[in-house]
């Protein structure tokens, strides 16, 4: 799964923890490495760094580092595994919940790397496409209720049935090469302003 052309940000402030992990993606053939020391303006290495993936070993962190670790990932959109020497239940819920892909408490050895990494892409890549279906569920049902919409203005206005008005709609977007619902958008803006045109008057 892991290619040799991801470009990795190793988060490490621990010397010896970052020789294992390079050692580790070193030996799975993962060269384009950049290492940041610390949390600190990490935001704009990212930015710099563009990384297909984020690891980061945090030893044994205090709170306020892993709610910064968390916030952090929350808007990185990339997947991140995780080493932590220990942690509590809390910690690893915490972590999924702010969409950490990977996270491994107590198992940080060369051989692992690897598995880590494909494991975090395989998790990340899942979670985005359950996120893509799930947006373009609410978007159709959205367009539906605005088609729906549109029909009943359509029916209502022009007197036609109602697959006499989706037609009417369908044969629009065609012609004007739009979706349907673009169209239906278009004819619910005007029939607004047709009604304040009205009241006004």
């Amino acid at each position: 799964m892991v290619t040799d052309d991801l470009e990795i940000l190793l988060v490490d402030a621990n010397e010896a923890s970052t020789a294992v992990i390079e050692a580790g993606l070193h030996a799975a053939g993962l060269n384009r490495v950049t290492v940041a020391s610390d949390l600190n303006g990490i935001g704009r290495v990212i930015e710099r760094a563009r990384p297909d993936v984020i690891v980061i070993d945090l030893g044994n962190p205090q709170r306020d580092t892993l709610e910064s670790v968390f916030q952090l990932t929350r808007s990185a959109k990339r997947p991140i595994a995780m080493f932590v020497d220990q942690s509590d239940q809390s910690d690893i819920e915490a972590a999924i919940d702010a969409g950490v892909s990977a996270y491994v408490v107590n198992g940080l050895r060369q051989d692992r790397v690897k598995p880590l990494l494909d494991l975090a892409i395989h998790r990340f890549n899942a979670t985005t496409k359950l996120e893509r279906e799930l947006e373009d569920a609410r978007n159709e049902l959205t367009d539906r209720k605005i088609i729906d919409r549109a029909k009943g203005i359509l029916i209502e206005t022009q007197s036609i049935p109602e697959a006499k008005a989706y037609a009417l709609l369908r044969q629009t977007a065609m012609n004007q090469n739009q979706t349907i619902a673009e169209v239906a958008k278009s004819i619910i803006t005007t029939s607004s302003l047709l009604n304040l045109e009205k009241v006004r008057s």
